[in-house]
């Protein structure tokens, strides 16, 4: 029997396919879809340390502490990190993103309840907002200028998960995302994340929240459009698109009771729909370019 004692003994199996959105799908060029791995299974590991419910904080704490020293060099090997450390060391970058997704881990063992959005979104900057970064900078992509869109998504993309699993989050880790705000307005509780489906109190929380990351999505529309990298403006137009038809779904359906998660076809078409308009509005690009430039939504 393991004695889950280092990140590699606490691995769920869960791999990048098994996420709700594409992670460095083929529409990414090969020559970054290794260092867009190495981050995922670099973030994976930590992430699965987290929510590791035979280990106690500290000892979660700890494990995350020995995957950061060991990328940031400031410990002993590790191989959960040194796929990602070589990468960042072939490619000039810092640590910093995948160090900061640790972060969020660390608030994962420590914390398991948020009061209020602008709370959640806080715990976003660290557990999603990273990730985006990344993908961007291992393009070169100009962090002035999409950062600030590819946030709004990162943080979306990170609130959708956490609906779609908010009873799964409450019965199998006690832990909730949904802001205690939210649910005192709507007069819900946490006990309502454990029933089998969702009481019309919760619904209206869902919904809100729902309309909340639709409100994000608007803001990182535009993110596509201002890619160089046409490969990788195609696959954050997919996931955009994915997203908006999540968000919708939640708007309507009770994750509770109700699967609200893409299959494969739609999955497919839903995706397919956002490259195409993308690749329509490619001619154009230049006058978005410009007006982000210039802070004036094209």
């Amino acid at each position: 029997m393991s004695t889950l004692d280092s990140a590699t003994a606490t691995r769920s199996g869960k791999g990048h396919r098994d996420e709700n959105f594409p992670v460095a799908s083929h529409l990414i060029h090969p020559r970054h879809r290794g260092a867009i791995l190495a981050f995922y299974n670099f973030v994976r590991a930590g992430d699965d340390v987290a929510d590791h419910t035979e280990l106690s904080p500290d000892r979660k704490l700890t494990l995350l502490d020995r995957l950061a020293d060991s990328l940031t060099g400031a410990g002993p090997s590790d191989p959960e990190a040194e796929p990602l450390k070589r990468e960042l060391a072939a490619r000039g970058l810092p640590p910093r993103h995948a160090v900061e997704l640790l972060d969020a881990f660390r608030m994962d063992a420590r914390k398991n309840r948020y009061a209020t959005w602008d709370e959640l979104i806080h715990y976003c900057r660290y557990s999603a907002m990273p990730v985006g970064r990344f993908v961007l900078d291992v393009h070169g992509e100009d962090p002035a200028r999409v950062w600030g869109p590819s946030d709004a998504i990162c943080a979306a993309l990170q609130v959708i998960n956490h609906l779609q699993d908010c009873g799964k989050d409450f019965l199998g880790l006690d832990r909730v995302y949904i802001p205690q705000d939210a649910l005192d307005r709507h007069g819900a509780t946490v006990a309502m994340l454990g029933q089998p489906k969702a009481t019309p109190q919760l619904r209206a929380v869902i919904r809100e929240l729902a309309q909340r990351c639709l409100d994000l999505l608007d803001e990182g529309a535009v993110l596509p459009d201002l890619i160089d990298d046409l490969r990788l403006s195609l696959e954050i137009a997919a996931i955009h698109r994915l997203a908006v038809v999540l968000s919708r779904g939640l708007l309507e359906h009770d994750p509770l009771s109700e699967k609200v998660h893409h299959g494969k076809a739609a999955f497919a078409l839903t995706a397919l729909g956002g490259i195409a308009a993308t690749l329509a509005r490619r001619p154009f690009r230049g006058r978005v370019v410009r007006a982000a430039v210039q802070g004036i939504r094209p």
